[in-house]
């Protein structure tokens, strides 16, 4: 039994060292604007989520549109250009929505 919750002790001590570890250098600042509707890192979370649905969708769109023009081998470098120009806009539509607006410290 004791063994039991010095394991889950450990665990959760682990859990806590390594959450440390991400990264979040990049990641915007949610200015409120107005009456938010969840916290700042529930918003981002379901943003995030909505920005990566839509840079998944841009590429297979971007994949069907050149080859229904023809072209054998589709430019990877303005595929991914155009995938994360929509996921953007997605988030930052998502965030607007959820009362939110970004600023990037750059």
């Amino acid at each position: 039994m004791m063994v039991g919750i010095f394991r889950a002790l450990a665990v959760l001590a682990m859990m806590t060292a390594l959450a440390g570890c991400i990264d979040h250098a990049n990641d915007p600042v949610l200015l409120a604007v107005g009456v938010p509707v969840n916290p700042p890192a529930v918003a981002h979370g379901i943003c995030m989520t909505d920005g990566n649905a839509m840079y998944d969708e841009a590429r297979k769109q971007y994949q069907i549109r050149a080859q229904l023009t023809g072209y054998a081998q589709a430019d990877e470098l303005e595929a991914e250009t155009i995938a994360r120009a929509a996921a953007h806009r997605q988030y930052v539509a998502c965030l607007s929505g959820q009362g939110y607006r970004t600023l990037y410290a750059n």
